[in-house]
């Protein structure tokens, strides 16, 4: 595979960035006869989500929940082995065999679709020109029909909270820590936080989650968020929700936190042997060469978009543009705008784009919550069912959580569905497909679900909507 193109190589579409967004956009070009390179500053392709994000925090989260069942649920299910004992080296040394043979897979994909790998760091150098600097700092132009910015994001930094291996760390370094902290303090009541917060929680540190808002995971539903939070206080998180962290102080056996309530009040110190800052992602944008394409992003980074065009020749999906920040949407933007490039229709609708948080249980919600509906004035109706009255999930012993299921109250279109409880990931495709196609409560209430499994809730939830809920 090419590592550098000559400086006369004419491309149809150059991609700056490997992640979800820029790797799927690059074979799809691929798979359309374009010719595609697509510039990566790592080593390995797969951006944040593959190496640093999504899929080693998956690792983590599945071993930590193992660990767990081990040390907590095998008694109870009449497996008996002792006390487990945790050998983090080897947790940490099959996450990275994982991730790596991800990253080898993308590689391969490449290849398959004689897509172009070109190793280095990419800048816009005017219209049709991507400059590349390489590690060694030599650097090539390529010349190419359209650019396709596909650069992601980074951790949002907290001011006053300097970051130092080990101890300040952000949602890369909370992957590998080097020891289980005693007590980690988590900095934002994000899906990042609680979800790595989680893993070191069942791996026996003290987690306690500062929150400047008064609730939880902005974005989901109030209802659900309030029973999630009772959820992960159940198994040992702590919360302190409304308040602000203004400074911190590290000394050679843990981190000090000055935290002080949002709403103004008296400071108090927080100590921790490591604290994680997971307050967000912004664009990476940095050194991007906008201004050469006459191209300005907002005041937080964000590079607006015209049906992902931003410029003639110039088009920007994923995190680095508007929309929810997930791996799914970017790959989803990836398809649409090579399809634009290719002559093809492209749409993305962000209302059907999910959202997972996967801890224990999990959390998962697609399209509208009651809140939204309460703000925009819409009347809907509501039906829910509890995981305490599915038959799977009681034999399993994981009923906490319930799914809610929101229609429209004259046309019974659904609106929302949301879910707290085991699986939820897995089960919410079935709310976008039928959502997809406008289906109604009516609609899921009506289809035939296999028995026992976890989705019979979703579809008793769906029969609550029209009040004939037959099993809670």
């Amino acid at each position: 595979m090419a590592e550098a193109a000559s400086p006369s190589a004419a491309y149809d579409v150059v991609i700056i960035g490997g992640g979800p967004g820029g790797y799927n956009a690059a074979i799809r070009a691929g798979q359309l006869g374009l010719r595609a390179a697509c510039i990566e500053m790592r080593d390995t392709l797969g951006g944040t989500c593959l190496n640093v994000g999504c899929m080693p925090s998956k690792a983590l989260l599945h071993a930590s929940e193992l660990f767990e069942a081990a040390t907590k649920e095998f008694p109870t299910l009449g497996i008996e082995i002792g006390t487990p004992k945790l050998n983090l080296g080897q947790m940490m040394s099959q996450k990275q065999d994982s991730v790596g043979a991800l990253t080898k897979g993308i590689e391969f994909l490449f290849k398959k679709n004689k897509v172009e790998w070109v190793k280095g760091r990419g800048r816009i150098a005017g219209a049709g020109q991507v400059e590349v600097t390489a590690a060694d700092g030599s650097k090539t132009t390529l010349a190419t029909r359209n650019i396709v910015i596909a650069t992601g994001s980074e951790p949002t930094p907290l001011p006053g909270v300097a970051f130092e291996a080990g101890k300040v760390v952000d949602s890369t370094g909370a992957l590998s820590l080097p020891a289980v902290p005693k007590h980690l303090i988590v900095v934002g009541a994000g899906i990042i936080g609680l979800e790595l917060g989680s893993v070191w929680r069942r791996l026996g540190a003290q987690v306690t989650v500062v929150e400047y808002l008064d609730r939880i995971t902005p974005g989901m539903d109030g209802e659900v968020a309030k029973s999630f939070q009772r959820a992960l206080t159940k198994q040992g998180m702590t919360f302190k929700l409304g308040a602000k962290v203004t400074g911190s102080k590290s000394s050679k056996d843990g981190v000090e936190l000055t935290v002080e309530p949002a709403a103004g009040g008296a400071a108090e110190t927080l100590k921790g042997d490591a604290v994680l800052v997971a307050i967000g992602r912004r664009p990476y944008t940095e050194g991007l060469g906008l201004e050469t394409v006459g191209v300005e992003a907002d005041k937080r980074g964000f590079v607006a978009n015209d049906h992902f065009k931003v410029a003639d020749g110039v088009w920007v999906i994923g995190d680095v543009t508007h929309g929810p920040m997930l791996a799914h949407k970017a790959e989803e933007d990836a398809v649409a705008v090579i399809e634009l490039i290719a002559g093809k229709a492209g749409h993305v609708d962000y209302d059907l784009v999910p959202s997972v948080v996967y801890t224990a249980p999990e959390v998962a919600w697609v399209g509208k919550t009651e809140d939204q509906l309460k703000a925009d004035g819409v009347a809907y109706k509501s039906g829910k069912f509890p995981f305490t009255a599915n038959s799977r999930a009681k034999i399993n012993h994981e009923t906490e959580g319930f799914v809610k299921v929101l229609a429209d109250a004259t046309t019974d279109r659904i609106l929302g569905v949301h879910i707290l409880g085991p699986q939820a990931g897995e089960m919410i495709g079935e709310a976008c497909v039928a959502m997809a196609f406008g289906g109604s409560s009516e609609d899921i209430a009506r289809i035939c679900h296999p028995h026992p499994t976890r989705s019979e809730a979703v579809k008793q939830a769906a029969m609550g909507v029209d009040g004939w809920t037959m099993q809670a």
